[in-house]
């Protein structure tokens, strides 16, 4: 039976990719932070493992626990993030570490905590970006940069891990139909305040953290086109899926930079001068 660690896994993107995984006849490790998440994965059948992704020590051991019981990994997806939204100078240095470490550097530590499986079975890398990697707005400054990092990232992975064996493959999702939103909105919340020279702008601020929320491509569709893409004998290096995962690139590629960044401000309220 083929083996797959997904990270991130107590909802959206990452239990739809448990759940279809584990349909298509893999042996899911299912990976969340909280008790109660890593329970009800447990429940739904998934060997369920409570992780800190930046906890190293805590990544030395599931390795472990996957070589002793699975002597190999076919498939790693790294999911597990979050989207810091507001702006860049409000949340500072803080927020901008808080982010990569989960958003970026875990990545890193993931796949180097599971490289000798990885080796050991010609497995496949599977790396969650985002099109905002690739479209910069404003009020998502550190989120942006930190998918910007795992574009690069995953396009040098690539080429350091092929004489390995192993694959590397890119997800761009647009649109998805989860709770990002709303947790974006949360970090949102907590940033913004009076003293901010943006307060007068903070709709605008809200309306980039809900802006994932629009017209979104269902997760379990989602889940089950990146399954499909995983399974071709030449996994595509870079897969983008979901309302605007094509279109926001060709804009960024296409629009000249300075028109490109009038509509952004437009759309979210930086038109006047404060």
């Amino acid at each position: 039976m083929p083996v797959a660690l997904i990270t991130g896994c107590s909802s959206g993107i990452g239990r739809a990719l448990a759940d279809v995984f584990k349909q298509a006849g893999y042996e899911v490790w299912a990976s969340a932070r909280r008790t109660e998440d890593v329970a009800a994965l447990a429940t739904a059948g998934f060997t369920a493992v409570q992780l800190d992704v930046n906890d190293g020590e805590a990544l030395q051991v599931l390795g472990e626990r996957l070589n002793m019981h699975c002597g190999g990994l076919d498939v790693l997806i790294n999911n597990a993030g979050y989207g810091a939204m507001g702006p860049l100078l409000d949340g500072g240095v803080e927020a901008m570490r808080r982010q990569f470490e989960t958003n970026v550097f875990a990545l890193v530590g993931v796949t180097r905590a599971m490289l000798p499986l990885l080796r050991r079975s010609q497995g496949l890398v599977v790396n969650i970006g985002s099109v905002s990697g690739v479209l910069v707005t404003p009020f998502a400054g550190a989120y942006c940069a930190s998918k910007a990092a795992v574009h690069a990232l995953s396009d040098a992975l690539r080429m350091e891990l092929a004489p390995l064996g192993i694959r590397v493959m890119e997800v761009q999702p647009g649109a998805i139909d989860t709770s990002f939103a709303k947790n974006a909105g949360h970090e949102a919340e907590q940033l913004i305040g009076e003293q901010s020279p943006w307060w007068p702008l903070r709709e605008g601020i809200r309306a980039r953290a809900n802006a994932s929320q629009n017209h979104p491509t269902s997760a379990a569709r989602f889940a089950s086109d990146l399954l499909k893409a995983t399974r071709q004998a030449r996994p595509p290096r870079l897969l983008r899926l979901g309302n605007g995962s094509r279109l926001l690139p060709l804009m960024a590629g296409w629009l000249p930079k300075g028109l490109l960044e009038k509509l952004l401000m437009k759309r979210f309220g930086l038109s006047a001068r404060l």
